[in-house]
């Protein structure tokens, strides 16, 4: 059995197509990683810098820009991607129509923007922070040029940019940092971070192709890419109010200082999200491979899944539990001290991200993304109210209990409501709770 294990393992090594897949997901795999913890000690460098107060509103500009910058997406990522493998002979067309199409998304987010910013308590400041931000998005246009790449599968091209763009971006604040600059200048290289991808993109496609796709717009193209986008726009649009209105209520209700102080906790906290996302993406073909073979081979994988990602999630909320405020002490120094007790709460919400993260490839392999969408759409709703009550009441501690609790039906709980989804239900808890509640075929 083992020598025939070893002959398959040598048989795929030597095939092409695996080689070049491979390499392909390693590259991204690898730039991913490392933009997370460049992200992560660049960051608690400038959080140090700035202090609560001006991390706060620095915090608040990119959440408030995140909740808008998805509709600017326009949802066209994997459609354009699916489109340019089954056309290739239309690619500038289709590059093209997309690039023009994310353009105009970015203008009409930020005359969105400008419409909703009268009903903030914002400074004159703080806008003018929102805008600088917002214009931009108008540079997201070029990310058609990563869509070509992964069709293509070259994936190494796309991370040789992301990683020139992390490294410059990096230095700049480092900089910054030690010269001692303005928030101001912070969130101009935030803005100039999607310029600079834009300039890398465009240096490689033209290294690749010496076609400007961007002369190209196709009014048929540009209606069927709409059409087949409009719910990913709303599904992208959820997904960012449920991650990012706890700070922006944060700031409404209870100030700057203090979404500094929560921003700080939730870094360390989300700093592991990507964990579930990359284990639950290598392992998917092998689930997909166990459906087409048996139920009983399916179902195992599925459960093992599920169990190793719970119970990974919750070794990782003792550990920040236990060691949170060391953490947050040494990372990011006294003036955060308070980030402690909300990273040692809002920790426990991996779980139910960690379980949302297994539960999204069965939902795939079911094909119920649609009950996905409802589920998300009815935390995001949960999560506002959550806050409303519970900041009011509990400052910090309640944003982190209204994420955990909007999390928990959001991935779980809200499975129990559709008879389809319900034994993705009872899988859920035959992992949290090591089989103690049997699962039901219902």
């Amino acid at each position: 059995m083992l020598t025939a294990l070893h002959g398959k393992i040598r048989a795929l090594k030597r095939h092409k197509g695996f080689r070049r897949y491979a390499a392909n997901t390693s590259w991204m795999m690898a730039e991913k990683i490392l933009r997370i913890f460049a992200g992560l000690l660049v960051g608690v460098w400038v959080a140090r810098y700035l202090g609560p107060e001006q991390f706060g509103v620095f915090s608040y500009v990119l959440a408030f820009t995140a909740i808008f910058g998805g509709i600017a997406k326009l949802g066209l990522d994997g459609i354009l991607i699916r489109e340019l493998v089954n056309q290739p002979e239309l690619r500038d067309t289709w590059l093209g129509t997309a690039f023009w199409l994310k353009v105009a998304g970015a203008f009409l987010v930020m005359a969105i923007m400008a419409l909703v910013m009268p009903f903030t308590s914002n400074d004159a400041s703080t806008n003018l922070y929102i805008f600088i931000i917002a214009a931009g998005l108008v540079f997201q246009g070029f990310e058609v040029v990563e869509f070509y790449f992964q069709s293509q599968v070259l994936g190494k091209l796309i991370s040789i940019c992301k990683v020139f763009q992390l490294t410059l971006s990096s230095l700049i604040k480092v900089y910054l940092v030690l010269t001692e600059a303005d928030l101001l200048w912070f969130v101009v290289v935030a803005a100039s971070d999607v310029l600079g991808l834009a300039l890398s993109y465009f240096v490689a496609f033209r290294l690749k192709t010496d076609t400007g796709f961007f002369r190209n717009f196709d009014w048929n193209i540009a209606k069927a890419l709409l059409k087949d986008s409009w719910p990913l726009i709303l599904s992208s649009l959820v997904v960012m109010i449920y991650m990012r209105i706890d700070q922006i209520m944060v700031k409404e209700m209870l100030g700057a200082h203090e979404v500094g102080i929560y921003s700080a906790a939730v870094r360390l906290s989300e700093a592991v999200y990507f964990v579930p996302v990359m284990i639950s993406a290598s392992l998917f073909p092998a689930i997909l491979n166990a459906k087409a073979q048996s139920k009983a081979l399916y179902e195992k994988r599925l459960s093992r899944l599920y169990f190793f990602l719970i119970w990974l999630a919750i070794l990782f909320g003792v550990t920040f539990s236990v060691l949170g405020g060391q953490l947050v002490e040494f990372l990011y120094g006294p003036d955060y001290k308070e980030a402690s007790q909300v990273l040692e709460i809002h920790i426990w919400a991996c779980i139910f991200v960690f379980a949302g993260a297994a539960s999204g490839k069965w939902y795939l392999s079911e094909n119920l993304q649609k009950y996905r969408f409802i589920n998300q759409l009815l935390g995001a709703v949960m999560n506002i109210i959550l806050n409303y009550y519970l900041i009011e009441s509990y400052g910090l501690l309640g944003a982190a209990l209204s994420t955990i609790i909007s999390y928990a039906f959001a991935a779980y709980l809200f499975d129990l409501f559709w008879v389809e989804t319900r034994p993705n239900f009872y899988r859920l808890n035959k992992s949290i709770f090591g089989g103690a509640l049997v699962e039901k075929n219902d």
